[in-house]
């Protein structure tokens, strides 16, 4: 009976039918919402009625978390996964602060769990042709969001009872976009050193992933297909041979409309 489970979970969480495509398009839609979720989370008194609900989604989780450790080969290497770890930390900020104080930082650390979307859009990306085509405009696009979302939750808990201007996540986001794109209002200004190291630290990296976006967004395009020969995994659309080795290319196309 546990290997028929182990290989349903498995046809549902990786197979290719119609069943397993739509479990994985849900499964992307419920980590958009859990993400939106948690940052309104912020804004609330932490009342009865959002404890049952975060434990509702704890629930959800626990389930995938298990689901997902199960059908792994072997088990233990699950736990060397970075999602795995993320997994737990969100799982941990749901129960804690019900068992132990209202930890309000923990509520914003949630916004890790945006990096489960790596995992869940991997697996989309041999499904449709859309994700395929779109792949590294994608990546980058998310790369950004995870960065912002990431720091906007560091600058929450860095500064929320240090800084009068920051009193929710959106101030921090706020900030955070600001000084990535080097505008700077100038309405919310660090004057601590580890403020302004962080300051930095989000113009540095925020500035590279943002212009990386660009950089795919207008380069020529190219699709992703492996030569069996030299490795090259980037080519025009319509190449025949490989430019690096002259290998012939076998590259599925729908054609140009031009």
């Amino acid at each position: 009976m546990k290997t028929r489970l182990s290989a349903q979970l498995r046809r549902l969480y990786f197979g290719s039918g119609p069943a397993a495509q739509n479990f994985r398009i849900f499964a992307l839609i419920f980590e958009v919402v859990l993400v939106v979720f948690f940052v309104v989370a912020t804004f609330l008194p932490h009342d009865a009625w959002l404890i049952a609900i975060e434990l509702s989604i704890a629930v959800v989780l626990l389930m995938d978390f298990l689901a997902r450790w199960w059908m792994n080969r072997p088990r233990s290497a699950y736990f060397r996964k970075l999602s795995t770890w993320t997994d737990l930390l969100v799982l941990v900020t749901l129960v804690l602060p019900v068992i132990a104080h209202n930890f309000l930082f923990l509520r914003v650390v949630r916004a890790v769990r945006i990096f489960r979307s790596y995992h869940v859009l991997r697996e989309l990306y041999d499904q449709y042709a859309f994700f395929k085509k779109n792949r590294d405009a994608i990546e980058a696009s998310l790369n950004l969001l995870v960065f912002i979302f990431v720091m906007s939750a560091v600058v929450f808990v860095l500064e929320v009872n240090r800084h009068a201007e920051i009193n929710n996540f959106v101030d921090a986001l706020y900030f955070t976009v600001s000084t990535l794109s080097t505008t700077g209002f100038g309405d919310i200004v660090f004057e601590d050193v580890s403020g302004r190291l962080l300051s930095i630290f989000i113009m540095i990296v925020g500035v590279g992933l943002f212009l990386r976006l660009l950089q795919v967004i207008f380069r020529p395009a190219k699709v992703r297909n492996e030569c069996p020969v030299c490795g090259l995994t980037r080519h025009e659309p319509d190449a025949v041979h490989c430019k690096h080795c002259g290998q012939v290319l076998h590259i599925e196309t729908e054609g140009s409309d031009g």
